[in-house]
């Protein structure tokens, strides 16, 4: 195996196991990474594009861009999708999220919960 995918994946195991939340303003998200192939969360607060409280389990397409940023995303039960560039370096979140056809960008901040 190649030395990058070799590192990459040391990096998402990193991640296993641990909850964050993503402030993204209206929309707050508390996300833990239950392996490198899966995430769950819970809607803090959905900005009418979730109820609050909404749990559910996803399948991630989590991929290193560097160390500490990822490109990760997934499709929601209800058919959303969700793509975020999360750089845990510097604490911040891009989000691009689709709910019946339009999409929402944000941009906030992540916290180890």
């Amino acid at each position: 195996m190649p030395r990058e995918q070799q590192k990459g994946s040391v990096m998402t195991r990193q991640l296993t196991g641990r909850s964050y939340r993503f402030d993204l303003g209206d929309l707050k998200v508390r996300f833990t990474f239950d392996s490198p192939t899966q995430g769950s969360f819970v809607v803090v607060q959905g900005a009418g594009l979730a109820p609050d409280g909404h749990a559910e389990t996803v399948a991630l397409n989590l991929q290193e861009i560097r160390e500490g940023v990822y490109l990760n995303s997934w499709t929601e039960a209800s058919g959303a999708t969700v793509t975020h560039l999360e750089d845990f370096e510097n604490g911040t979140v891009y989000s691009n999220v689709t709910v019946d056809g339009k999409l929402y960008n944000f941009v906030g901040t992540i916290k180890e919960a």
